[in-house]
């Protein structure tokens, strides 16, 4: 059916599909990070963010702060300009007792402020993660097999972090970081649609 949210292209072999138009903005909002090389473009969003010249920090976290809606009332330090750089900013501390965590027998915590994305089980070591894009678990766990072998049938949840969230993943299990894994790729932006 022909809506304005849908719309016709042509596939590689000529014939006609109707295509959801959110998805073709989507395609073209990210086109861009495919032509940029990605990690001078990281180092330099590194660079931007660690950058302290008061006149430049505090114009950039106040821009962040009024685009996103952030909600500085629930910092920890409530003053964009007592902040270092950005980036400490970003992972600002929230003030005590402001995300209460609920003790108890058959609770899940979230570790993040954010929404869940999507949730489900894995299937043939697949993972669907977003605009029905799947991810192959051995490629995601950086081929640590042990790793793959454990979650191959599991579960998963992919939350989304919206800029205005409170950027602190915290572990609300009993547990001990044993070990972390650097995952090689293109890096690309994320967003909630």
């Amino acid at each position: 059916m022909l809506s304005p949210e849908n719309i016709i292209t042509i596939n590689r072999t000529g014939k006609l599909k109707l295509v959801n138009s959110a998805l073709v903005l989507d395609y073209i909002r990210v086109l861009p990070q495919y032509l940029v090389p990605q990690h001078l473009l990281s180092r330099l969003v590194h660079r931007v963010t660690r950058c302290e010249w008061p006149w430049f920090k505090n114009r950039l976290i106040r821009l962040f702060i009024t685009w996103f809606k952030v909600d500085m009332s629930i910092a920890a330090e409530p003053d964009y300009r007592s902040y270092r750089h950005f980036n400490e900013f970003f992972t600002r501390p929230l003030r005590p007792g402001v995300r209460p965590v609920t003790n108890g027998t058959n609770i899940v915590v979230c570790p993040v402020d954010g929404s869940i994305s999507q949730i489900g089980r894995i299937v043939s070591g697949e993972i669907i993660q977003a605009k029905n894009h799947y991810f192959d678990l051995q490629a995601l766990l950086a081929d640590e097999n042990e790793m793959v072998d454990f979650f191959r049938e599991g579960l998963f949840v992919t939350l989304y972090l919206s800029p205005r969230d409170y950027h602190r993943i915290h572990m609300p299990v009993g547990g001990k970081l044993l070990k972390m894994i650097y995952v090689p790729g293109r890096l690309f932006a994320v967003n909630s649609h």
